[in-house]
């Protein structure tokens, strides 16, 4: 009888080491962000490997739902309101799942974050579906990768790849809109800073619009703040304006007090200007 508890004891005490082994993910995970506009784009996933193995059209057959990754299902999480292929997608976290075939995949935005795999997917938790064309690469992608590429201050694009796919979704957000809003109530308060009125006038230069208004907001700036950034700003709107007299000068105000603060920079930017902005 002792003997028999001692074998026992000894079976659930191996049985019990086994379980507490911690090993490699097969597949780890990974998360990869990137700031599109004024929000943040973020997709959860596993990464599993080819490891000599075909996937689409073979262990991930064409026609059938993909958990877009391993393990969990991929999530993809919007910190604020984004189109997604011309698609509007309200803030939140999806479930990412995709129906792959041979030569698209069709994205699906589900409000099942949480699901482990495909078995649980439930088409009525749709949110968007999305149909896109997909490319085969010379190279093959030994891992399943996801990535941000083509970047702009508002857009980027998710890019999928794996094997010899790969699958873009353009992701953007209607930054300008929220950014004219802003200008529209902070400028408008009578306690508006000097840091306001740079910001608005420099959003008017960058995105060509009213450059008479950016003026004044300039100089409002200049006004208070007599540092070389600030003549510089106001110097690129006159110069945009055609006014190249009172561009230039100033335009070497900036050049002065930016070598004497050693900021090669603006320095340089101010040079440019007065070369372009010849009488």
């Amino acid at each position: 009888m002792y003997k028999l508890i001692l074998t026992t004891l000894l079976s659930v005490s191996l049985t019990m080491g086994y379980a507490q082994i911690t090993l490699p993910a097969a597949s780890p995970a990974a998360t990869v962000s990137q700031q599109i506009g004024l929000g943040t784009v973020t997709v959860d996933y596993g990464r599993p490997s080819l490891k000599g193995r075909a996937m689409f059209g073979d262990r991930i057959p064409y026609g059938k739902v993909w958990r877009t990754g391993a393990n969990k299902i991929t999530d993809l999480t919007l910190s604020e309101p984004m189109n997604i292929e011309g698609k509007a997608v309200e803030t939140g976290k999806y479930g990412l799942y995709s129906i792959p075939t041979a030569d698209s995949f069709t994205f699906i935005l589900n409000k099942d974050a949480n699901a482990w795999g495909a078995y649980d997917y439930k088409e009525a938790n749709d949110v968007l579906r999305l149909v896109v064309k997909s490319e085969k690469t010379a190279t093959k992608t030994e891992t399943l990768t996801f990535e941000f590429v083509d970047l702009t201050p508002a857009s980027a694009v998710l890019q999928l790849r794996w094997e010899n796919t790969l699958v873009r979704l353009t992701i953007a957000d209607d930054a300008d809109s929220h950014v004219m809003a802003q200008i529209k109530e902070k400028t408008a308060s009578p306690t508006a800073s000097t840091d306001t009125y740079f910001s608005a006038a420099q959003y008017y230069l960058d995105t060509n619009r009213d450059l008479k208004q950016a003026l004044d907001w300039a100089n409002k700036v200049v006004a208070k703040s007599n540092e070389y950034w600030t003549y510089h700003l106001r110097a690129k709107i006159l110069a945009r304006s055609g006014n190249c007299k009172a561009a230039r000068a100033d335009a070497q105000m900036s050049l002065d007090l930016s070598k004497k603060a050693g900021d090669d920079a603006y320095i340089k930017n101010n040079e440019k200007i007065l070369e372009d902005c010849k009488l």
